[in-house]
This record gives structure tokens, sequence and C-alpha cells, in this order.
């Protein structure tokens, strides 16, 4: 981790540790997750307790501590989509990525992650891959949709069918 990155990412915010959220968010953009090393920098240059840092990095679900991928997947779990074959598509999804729910990929390409509802229960179900929408997902669609983010590129071995 580049601690000099992280100190651009406090200047930027005035080193005014009421910022710390936004801190954390940039910190997050920039290496698809906050690591320690970063909440460490954060609570030495702002002079909080790093207990204090840790606990608004972990108390926002929007934050993770974990590596994500550089697809982050989401699939809406919610009553519409569930209803609708939400499930089905946690579980292709799953399958094609080679990956359990929560996990990323070795390769750090894509990582899947449940959400509760999007708020879009007309478009069920709903997969959202970093900021795109896409509604009325089926499981046939699952590989196309991986394509697109370079699940079967070149050199990645898939075929696109998803078999």
């Amino acid at each position: 981790m580049d601690k000099s990155k992280v100190a651009e990412i406090i200047d930027k915010h005035g080193r005014e540790p009421r910022a710390i959220i936004a801190m954390l968010q940039d910190i997050q953009n920039h290496y698809r997750y906050i690591p320690p090393e970063a909440v460490t920098v954060l609570s030495e240059q702002l002079g909080i307790p790093q207990s204090r840092a840790y606990s608004l990095a972990t108390f926002f679900k929007a934050f993770t501590l974990k590596p994500r991928g550089e697809h982050h997947v989401c699939v809406c779990v919610g009553t519409a989509c569930h209803v609708q074959g939400g499930q089905r598509i946690v579980e292709r999804l799953e399958r094609d990525l080679g990956i359990p729910m929560g996990e990323t990929t070795a390769d750090g390409k894509f990582s899947l992650e449940a959400v509760r509802c999007v708020g879009c229960c007309g478009l069920a179900p709903v997969v959202i891959v970093g900021e795109d929408l896409h509604g009325n997902v089926r499981q046939d669609q699952i590989p196309r949709l991986l394509k697109k983010y370079g699940k079967y590129g070149k050199g990645s071995g898939g075929n696109g069918s998803g078999e």
C-alpha cells in the first residue's frame, strides 16, 4: 500500500477529522477496499484513535476491509428479486465465477455480494456490476453479462457459453 496516496487523500480533505468518511470513501475507491495500513495512517495523521477509524470503516456496509474484485457484482435478493428468481441468478453467478457469495475470484477480477434491496423492484431480478444496473436478468443471460466485463475475454479460457 502506498502511504503517500493515503496522505494525498487526507490532504485533499484538509486534514479534517470530520471528513474521515469521505477519506475512507476515497481510499476504498482507489484500492477497492480499505487496507488496514490505510486505517493506521489515517489515525496517525488525523490524531484520532485507531479504534475510531476502524469503527467507522466497519460500521458502514458500503466499506470493506476485504479486497473486492475489479468488477463488484451485487445481486439483489430482496423480496421482489427473490420471487422473480434472484436465488437462481446467485447460483448461476457462483457457478460461472467459481466463487461463493462474499468472495473474490483468484485473479481479482470479480467479487460477488448479495444485497437486500436496490429499490427497483419493477426490474426484478436485478444484478449490479460496478455502477451498471441490469434488470430482468435471466440465468441464460449471465455468460453474456460476464463477457461484457471480461470474464470470457482473451486468454480467459472461457467460451462465453457459461457451460
